[in-house]
């Protein structure tokens, strides 16, 4: 390892490390089942992940009608029993994505996951996949309480702190995860293959991959400009 490169890569989970964007859809539709609204298409529930259950529910309700606090505390909580009951039937890390983690951690390179997504969700869907264990920390939406998950940059700063105050760096693909990076002071890098809103070249990041094969190379550019 360089003595420029990061000891630390954070990694947002939907749309970065994985494809979960099946599961999610599912889960929605299901949701919007319960309230008789027409199901959305995969492609049409991938643009809404990333802020979270409640946000990506309240997106989809707009999008086949209209949305209430109360109608999404309804259905919030059916949403979340149908994800959690299957979470990983379609679900799959996006490719070269193993083999960039296993070249990071033959370097030594600490790895960690924090996402909007709820933290025992997104634990239960690492596990069923059997990649729990390649990350030192996990970090979800709530782990910090409500309020706190990206844009805002307490998540990342709590996995800087659970992993000893590394020199790191922050992987992901929304304007939510470019915002609390930069908030807390790292270099960020986005997944041009992730969950869109808006092009990745536009969303203001260090550096955008549209593979995981770049994503090593990047991280040393990254890491010896900064040095």
């Amino acid at each position: 390892m360089t003595d420029y490169s990061f000891e630390l890569v954070g990694f947002d989970l939907d749309g970065t490390l994985l494809d979960t964007s099946a599961d999610l859809a599912a889960a929605v539709n299901h949701a919007l089942s319960r309230a008789g609204r027409p199901a959305l298409q995969v492609a049409e529930v991938r643009t809404m992940i990333g802020g979270g259950a409640r946000h990506m529910l309240a997106q989809a309700l707009t999008a086949t009608g209209s949305c209430s606090d109360d109608l999404l505390d309804m259905l919030l909580p059916e949403l979340l029993a149908f994800y959690e009951a299957h979470i990983a039937v379609k679900s799959c890390p996006f490719p070269g994505c193993l083999e960039a983690l296993d070249a990071l951690a033959s370097r030594g390179v600490r790895l960690a996951v924090v996402t909007n997504k709820l933290e025992r969700l997104a634990i239960k869907v690492l596990d069923e996949l059997g990649l729990r264990s390649r990350f030192a920390t996990v970090i979800g939406g709530d782990t910090l309480g409500e309020g706190r998950g990206k844009p805002h940059p307490d998540l990342i700063r709590l996995m800087i702190e659970r992993c000893g105050g590394r020199r790191a760096a922050f992987v992901g693909d929304s304007a939510f995860d470019v915002m609390a990076a930069r908030a807390a002071g790292l270099p960020v890098i986005v997944c041009g293959f992730g969950f869109l809103q808006q092009p990745a070249r536009s969303l203001g990041a260090d550096a955008v991959i549209d593979h995981y094969a770049e994503l090593l190379p990047v991280l040393d550019r990254l890491g010896k400009a900064g040095a």
